[in-house]
C-alpha cells in the first residue's frame, strides 16, 4: 500500500508539474507530500475579515495570507449550522447523505457521525500522515464518535459548542452574553463546558478565556513534533460562537467590542501559527486554509458578526448563512494576491487533499465533493457548477447552478429565483417573470436530492 501511495504521488506530481506551467498566474508546485492545516472559525460571517470588507475589524495576519495566497469569494458550506456543516467538511458529503442533516448535536444526543464514514483524516493517515484535531468537534461526544475514532491520532478540544454544559446541558446562563463578557470569571463559575484530551475530560469547566491560545499552542507543538513527516491539522476554533472570552492581556470590558476583540484574537493566533510554519521551514510544502463553519449569528448583535452584502445569517439557507470567507495559502503552489469567484465548497476539500497528497480516493460510499485543485492553483476553472441548499433542519430548499439560484423561502416555501451575478444580495425575485427557468432548476434540484435520499447512509447510534 505504501509502495502504491508513493507511486501515485510520483505520477500526480509529474502530471501537475507538466500541466501547470503554461497557464496564466500558475506557479510551479514544490515536490513532496504537502502538509494541510484547516483553521475553521465558528459562526464567523462573510464580512468579518478586513480582507473581505470589514470596516471595523482588523485582521492583518489573515489579510497577509490573502496577499500571499488566494481568496475564495464563492466558497460555501453544506449547512448553516455547526454539526451538519462539519460533517460535510470531514467527509466530502452533503449531510443528508450520511444522516447528519437534522440540526446540531447536544450533550444529551446519543448519536454521531458514523465511524465507518471516511474522513479527510482517514484518507491522509492511510497515506502516511500524522493527524490531529484541535478544537471544537461537534460530531458526537461519546467515545465511538470522537476524532480518535475518525482517523485522528490525537484530539484536544471542546467536544461540542462552547455554550453547552456537561453532562445534560442544564443550568446554562444562555443569552446573558453581556454579563458573561463583563465577568470573565463566569467561564469557571457559570459554565460547565468540558475540555477533552483524546477520549478523556481533562478540564471541567474549561477556562474559555485561554482556549483559543491553547488550541494554537497545541497545533504548533504538533507541527514541531511531526515536522519531518507529512501532517494534517484540523483546527476548528470554538469561537466566535457565544459565549465570548479572551485572555486577560487583551480583554476590554466594553461589551460592544466583544466580537471585534475575539475575531482579532483569532487573527493574532492565526498569525502565530503561520509564523511557526515559516520558522520550521515548512512554508514551501504546507497548505493553510482559513474559513468558517457557517454564516454569522447576527441576532446576537454585538456578540455576533456580519454577512455584509449577503442576505441572511446563521440558520438561513440564503447566501449569508451558507457563503463564508475563505483564504488559501501555499507559497510556491498557490499564486499570490489572487482571488476567484468560482463556486467551491468545504465538501471539495477531501477529494482535493487526496489528489494533492497522492492518496487513493477510497471512501465508504459516494461523496459529493469535487477535486478543485485546479482552482486552488490558479486556473479559475471549477468542476463544480451546482450546489444544493438545505435548511438547518436538513430540508431541501434550493439549488445554485452557475450564477442562477432557486430558493424556497418563508413559511410557505414561496418560490424564488435569483441571478447572483447581478443580485448577490438576493433581493430581486425573478421566479414569476422567468417560470421556465425556475421550473428547470426545480426539476434538477429534485433529481439531485432524490439520488442522495436513495443512497443515504445512517449516522452512528450508541
Amino acid at each position: 500500500m505504501r509502495k502504491n501511495c508513493r507511486f501515485l504521488t510520483l505520477i500526480f506530481l509529474g502530471t501537475l508539474l507538466s500541466g501547470v506551467s503554461t497557464a496564466k498566474n500558475i506557479v510551479q508546485p514544490a515536490q513532496g507530500k504537502p502538509n494541510f492545516i484547516v483553521v475553521l472559525a465558528d459562526d464567523q460571517g462573510y464580512a468579518d475579515l478586513s480582507c473581505f470588507g470589514s470596516e471595523n475589524i482588523r485582521t492583518p495576519n489573515i489579510d497577509k495570507m490573502a496577499e500571499e495566497g488566494r481568496k475564495f469569494t464563492s466558497f460555501c458550506v453544506a449547512s448553516s449550522v455547526c454539526s451538519p456543516s462539519r460533517a460535510a467538511l470531514m467527509t466530502g458529503c452533503y449531510p443528508k447523505r450520511i444522516g447528519m442533516h437534522k440540526h446540531v448535536l447536544f450533550p444529551t444526543s446519543n448519536y454521531g457521525m458514523h465511524p465507518a464514514e471516511t474522513t479527510i483524516a482517514d484518507l491522509l493517515k492511510g497515506g502516511g500522515y500524522a493527524t490531529a484535531c484541535i478544537g471544537k468537534w461537534h460530531l458526537g461526544h461519546h467515545a465511538p464518535f470522537l476524532p480518535t475514532r475518525q482517523g485522528f491520532d490525537t484530539y484536544f478540544g471542546i467536544p461540542y459548542s462552547n455554550d453547552m454544559n456537561h453532562p445534560d446541558n442544564s443550568n446554562r446562563p444562555w443569552g446573558k452574553w453581556d454579563e458573561c463578557w463583563a465577568d470573565p470569571e463566569s467561564t469557571l463559575q457559570k459554565w460547565n463546558t468540558p475540555l477533552m484530551q483524546d477520549e478523556e475530560i481533562v478540564e471541567l469547566p474549561v477556562d474559555q478565556r485561554t482556549i483559543t491560545r491553547r488550541y494554537t499552542d497545541k497545533a504548533i507543538e504538533f507541527m514541531r513534533t511531526n515536522k519531518d513527516q507529512p501532517f494534517f491539522i484540523y483546527l476548528p476554533h470554538s469561537m466566535p460562537h457565544v459565549p465570548l472570552y479572551v485572555p486577560e492581556d487583551i480583554y476590554d470590558p466594553d461589551v460592544k467590542k466583544a466580537y471585534k476583540i475575539v475575531i482579532e484574537h483569532i487573527d493574532a493566533e492565526t498569525g502565530r501559527l503561520m509564523n511557526a510554519v515559516k520558522e520550521l521551514g515548512l512554508d514551501d510544502r504546507t497548505y493553510v486554509i482559513f474559513t468558517s463553519d457557517n454564516g454569522p449569528w447576527s441576532i446576537m448583535k454585538h456578540h455576533g458578526g456580519k454577512a455584509g452584502v449577503l442576505r441572511g445569517s446563521k440558520g438561513n439557507h440564503t447566501e449569508g448563512g451558507m457563503r463564508v470567507p475563505c483564504v488559501m495559502w501555499a507559497p510556491g503552489r498557490i499564486p499570490a494576491g489572487t482571488a476567484t469567484d468560482a463556486l467551491t465548497t468545504t465538501m471539495d476539500l477531501l477529494p482535493t487533499f487526496a489528489k494533492l497528497a497522492g492518496v487513493e480516493l477510497k471512501t465508504r460510499g459516494p461523496i459529493d465533493g469535487m477535486d478543485i485543485s485546479s482552482v486552488v492553483h490558479g486556473t479559475n476553472e471549477s468542476p463544480r457548477t451546482e450546489m444544493l441548499f438545505y435548511s438547518a433542519q436538513g430540508d431541501l430548499k434550493g439549488l445554485r447552478q452557475g450564477d442562477w439560484k432557486i430558493l424556497l423561502l418563508n413559511k410557505n416555501d414561496e418560490p424564488h429565483l435569483f441571478n447572483l451575478a447581478e443580485d448577490i444580495g438576493e433581493k430581486n425575485n425573478l421566479a414569476a417573470s422567468m417560470p421556465e427557468k425556475y421550473k428547470a432548476l426545480h426539476q434538477r434540484m429534485s433529481e439531485l436530492d432524490d439520488e442522495i435520499t436513495k443512497n443515504a447512509r445512517p449516522h452512528g447510534v450508541l
